[in-house]
């Protein structure tokens, strides 16, 4: 289904939805947790609390395209200063709450940002701690009034804010409708920084257009309607969860619940019952490795009960595809559904639609996981810089293994030397005060990815690997490292895993392990441990993944095989700086740290 209506502006969308469609219709647009219940806004309440902020706003001095900086959780208060900041025709500058004090810095001052909205005192604390380093910082606004030190200068809670806009209200009656007037679907109204896997962040620039392009190209693409509820907790300031599971959702007259942390998705599953969710193929890793577990923690009998059933699942899956489905089959599956493959439909609320995964690539074998016990993820392609939707698997066409085929007011073509290349309304301006990066990424009317793919006779995007993380062995033999890593990652004994090998004789790894999986193999097996360092470092722990990973190099061939590996005692995260906000490993990073072990590795050879 397409959108409720055709927008060229975020404003429109909101003006729409607050004056138009929200008094026609009986419900909730957005939900969060209130004391541990989900507590409901009307539109007629986003109205309120966005327009009182965007007066607010105004009268702090913020006008039409100055920035605006928000460090936030996914929060009803991400959504008001959001449109808030839209209406004001200012353009806002999202940042990860996970981010350092440092990054902040570099984000505020290279966006020039007049004032930042904070969540927590932890946000806070962070702004505060290079605020003096900020030199066109004006305003700080807390979300949580708790937080409030009123010993601080210019900081103010979100409240006071909006009692201000209130004020500012009496005397500007026409200010909000002669505000959103002025917004044109060219205005640029976010700069969004790309996590940066290598070098300085750089601040993509998107207009109205760019992005409400995407959403209207997303909704004729996926059937999502008015019914549909939406869980989300990707984060926000990612493009992808800002276009796909908050603007869409928004556009289609969706309603969005907010999960109260990843901790809790499967438990907020159970309760929201959602039909849609945007996800990253780590969480169906997780949700798989967890099933998996569980089932092998069963008597034999069970066991054997599941994997038929998924078996079954699979054959089900395959025939209906052809449009042919045996009686024999349809009875076998019937029984299949009672025996095991409702109850994981149950596990994710009972009500999903599909699943749409973005961020990486998910491994094949996942989605013919999913697929067998009756749920569909739907695998899409893009950047930040594409708003960020270039091609997508359908419902009614899709392919594992694959991302899909473009959208369509997109056009993808395949460069000589095998890179992606794409153009639309959806793709950016360019790189804000970055000449040079965004002359290296925009060249004739068309976007460089930098990833590495091919279609195939049907139609559909592959993606091979990253154009800078292809390396060559020492043999000669050129390496995409992602395809390799993702065979690994389907280990249920393995949590993070990196190739190496560029300029190397063979192929080695840094494997986080699964702590919790190895411990259990571990209590089972009588093996003896103090802590993790201590495990990692257990000859038959090594030996376990070792022979794990020998099913799965069968799949690879000779020289992309992993001949040695080392164990790590912790995992890569955001904080040492080998991860990114969005979960992309930075390989300079970690080889650095890791050098020594890597060394090693290599001894002798």
């Amino acid at each position: 289904m397409a959108s409720l209506k055709a927008f060229n502006t975020i404003t429109e969308l909101y003006q729409f939805l607050t004056e138009e469609y929200g008094r026609t219709v009986d419900k909730y647009l957005l939900n969060y947790k209130v004391n541990d219940k989900y507590t409901g806004i009307s539109y007629t309440k986003l109205k309120e609390e966005t327009e009182l902020l965007a007066f607010g706003l105004a009268s702090l001095g913020l006008k039409r395209r100055e920035k605006i900086a928000l460090v936030s959780e996914n929060r009803p208060e991400w959504v008001y200063t959001d449109m808030a900041s839209h209406i004001l025709g200012a353009i806002n500058v999202p940042i990860y709450p996970s981010l350092t004090s440092a990054t902040i810095e570099f984000m505020l001052n290279n966006s020039e940002s007049k004032g930042i909205v904070v969540s927590t005192k932890f946000q806070l604390n962070k702004v505060l701690k290079i605020r003096n380093k900020c030199k066109y910082l004006k305003f700080i606004i807390i979300i949580n009034e708790k937080d409030f030190d009123p010993s601080i200068k210019d900081l103010h809670t979100f409240k006071q804010i909006q009692e201000m806009g209130l004020d500012y209200k009496m005397s500007n009656q026409n200010f909000i409708n002669e505000s959103m007037n002025l917004v044109n679907e060219d205005d640029v109204c976010t700069i969004i920084y790309t996590s940066g896997t290598t070098g300085e962040p750089k601040g993509v620039l998107l207009t109205h257009k760019n992005i409400m392009s995407n959403v209207m190209s997303a909704l004729e693409a996926f059937p999502i309607t008015d019914e549909d509820v939406f869980l989300s907790f990707l984060p926000l300031c990612h493009i992808f969860e800002r276009m796909a599971g908050y603007y869409c959702a928004f556009a289609a007259g969706a309603s969005v619940y907010y999960a109260e942390s990843i901790e809790k998705v499967a438990a907020n599953l159970m309760e929201v019952k959602p039909t849609l969710m945007t996800a990253v193929p780590r969480l169906f890793e997780r949700i798989h490795s967890r099933i998996i577990k569980n089932v092998e923690s069963q008597s034999e009998k069970k066991q054997k009960i599941f994997y038929w059933a998924m078996e079954v699942g699979k054959e089900f899956a395959s025939a209906k595809k052809t449009g042919k489905i045996p009686l024999a089959l349809t009875i076998k599956y019937k029984i299949a559904r009672k025996l095991v493959l409702n109850k994981l439909l149950e596990r994710m609320g009972g009500k999903i639609k599909f699943f749409i995964s973005g961020g990486a690539a998910l491994p094949r074998e996942m989605g013919e996981f999913f697929e067998a016990a009756g749920l569909i993820i739907i695998e899409g392609y893009g950047l930040t810089e594409s708003s960020p939707v270039l091609a997508a698997n359908r419902v009614d066409d899709y392919k594992f293994g694959t991302v899909g085929k473009p959208l369509a007011n997109v056009e993808i073509k395949i460069a000589p030397d095998g890179e992606i290349l794409a153009r639309g309304p959806n793709i950016m301006q360019g790189f804000y005060k970055n000449k040079k990066d965004t002359a290296a990424m925009l060249k004739d009317g068309w976007l460089y990815t930098g990833d590495i793919g091919v279609f195939d006779a049907d139609g559909f995007l592959m993606i091979t690997d990253r154009k800078k993380n292809l390396f060559k062995t020492s043999a000669g033999k050129y390496i995409a490292p992602t395809h390799i890593e993702s065979t690994f990652l389907a280990s249920k004994y393995i949590d993070q895993f990196i190739l190496i090998g560029d300029r190397r004789m063979f192929l080695s790894a840094l494997i986080v392990p699964d702590f919790e999986a190895i411990k259990e193999y571990a209590d089972a097996n009588n093996i003896s441990y103090t802590d993790e360092k201590n495990l990692v470092k257990n000859h038959e722990i090594y030996k376990l993944l070792e022979n794990d990973m020998t099913k799965f190099q069968k799949k690879l061939a000779n020289y992309e095989r992993v001949r040695k590996f080392v164990l790590l005692e912790k995992p890569f995260t955001i904080d040492s700086g080998e991860i990114t906000p969005s979960m992309k490993l930075k390989r300079k990073v970690v080889e650095s740290n890791y050098n020594e072990l890597i060394e090693r590795m290599y001894e002798g050879m």
